[in-house]
């Protein structure tokens, strides 16, 4: 029996640290798409149904456009799509879950979505499902606690039995607050997968952590079908489904389907020359192949330029943040005059009030034992600009 697994859809998500209104939506609006693209897989893999293992919206309380627009999304899966909620949109009462928008359009527009709200078996054609809803954003309980006592005897001896949660697992955190500026901060509401019995149960379905992750040899974290952030540390793996092959006492079949089309990229750049320029732009080029607004690219920079070289990066820095949907840069590219750069600001004869402040700013770089000081810092940064002025 065939099915797709996916999770932290996160439909509405803000992505408040892009200042640009366009780009959020395009980022928005991305992760609408990726809806089209799960169901395309299903399709093509001729998949019996899709599972979302927690957090399909951002917040427990989306708009309703956002709602509509997902009804419209798995309605056109024609195949059930089941969902347990997770931390972001947790099912307590006065969430989306329970609004009278939600359930009449739902009933309208997507009658093949079923929504799993309670810790009890449900059992399909094929397959027995076990869900572990989330029923509030931070709980300090074991979302899988109520299977350690429950009846196994009672379920279909030929069916396999998949377990849905959302949440942390003992021995992988899964989420990494350290790294992320974007992670919702909170309980992990932690679970004990060893105390499951391992004969039992075919498959655990999980949510929550956004990388490609196998926890043992039946446990899977998808990671999200559109990828949401930068890497955090080694092993990321983003903007994937998985396809899951499940039967009765036999170890699963897993395989990942691409689903993603937006791209975060990490990279270190240090600039020890003008030369590296060339270098820099070619390496970003490589990276994103010359696409418009479908890549974020997080650069952490050291080293120095020459005043000249500073004014080129500028200007590259300033085309990159137009062409990609975010540009983050970590720490400070230094500008460091040449002397022919402060022999051109301080032999300005045409222009003695330059020439003096060039003058003394440079006496006041090299008085300074400490060339990383806030005040040679500020030095260099004056120089740079008279620099500019003078060379428009």
């Amino acid at each position: 029996m065939r099915f797709i697994h996916t999770a932290d859809w996160q439909i509405g998500k803000p992505y408040r640290q892009i200042a640009d209104e366009q780009k959020r939506f395009k980022l928005q609006q991305e992760r609408l798409n990726a809806i089209g693209r799960i169901r395309d897989a299903a399709r093509i893999q001729d998949a019996a149904f899709v599972v979302v293992a927690g957090d399909l919206f951002d917040s427990p309380t989306p708009p309703t456009t956002a709602v509509l627009e997902v009804l419209e999304a798995i309605g056109e899966m024609e195949i059930p799509v089941l969902v347990i909620p997770g931390n972001h949109d947790h099912g307590a009462l006065g969430t989306v879950w329970h609004r009278e928008d939600f359930l009449r359009h739902q009933r309208q527009m997507a009658p093949n979505l079923r929504l799993l709200l309670e810790r009890e078996p449900v059992e399909l054609d094929q397959v027995v499902l076990l869900p572990c809803p989330l029923l509030r954003n931070q709980d300090s309980s074991d979302p899988t606690l109520w299977l350690r006592s429950f009846d196994w005897g009672a379920l279909d001896a030929n069916k396999p039995r998949v377990v849905l949660a959302h949440g942390g697992v003992h021995g992988f955190g899964a989420r990494d607050y350290g790294l992320d500026e974007e992670a919702q901060a909170g309980s992990n509401n932690l679970m004990d997968l060893a105390a499951l019995p391992r004969t039992e149960v075919d498959y655990v379905a999980l949510g929550d952590w956004h990388n490609l992750k196998q926890v043992s040899e039946i446990a899977w974290y998808p990671g999200t079908p559109e990828p949401d952030r930068f890497d955090q540390g080694e092993d990321n793996q983003r903007g994937q489904v998985l396809c899951v092959d499940v039967s009765r006492g036999s170890a699963p079949q897993v395989q990942t389907i691409p689903t993603g089309r937006i791209r975060w990229h990490n990279i270190r750049f240090r600039f020890n020359s003008d030369d590296d320029l060339d270098r820099f732009e070619r390496q970003v080029d490589e990276l994103t192949t010359g696409r418009v607004a479908r890549d974020l690219l997080r650069v952490e920079v050291s080293g120095s330029l020459s005043l000249a070289g500073h004014r080129r990066y500028d200007q590259i820095v300033a085309d990159l943040d137009s062409r990609l949907l975010r540009l983050r840069l970590k720490g400070e590219c230094q500008q460091s005059p040449e002397a022919n750069e402060l022999e051109q600001l301080t032999g300005r004869m045409e222009d003695p009030l330059i020439a003096r402040v060039a003058e003394q700013l440079k006496s006041r770089l090299q008085r300074d034992d400490d060339p990383d000081s806030e005040q040679a810092a500020l030095a260099r940064t004056a120089l740079c600009e008279l620099f500019r002025f003078t060379t428009i």
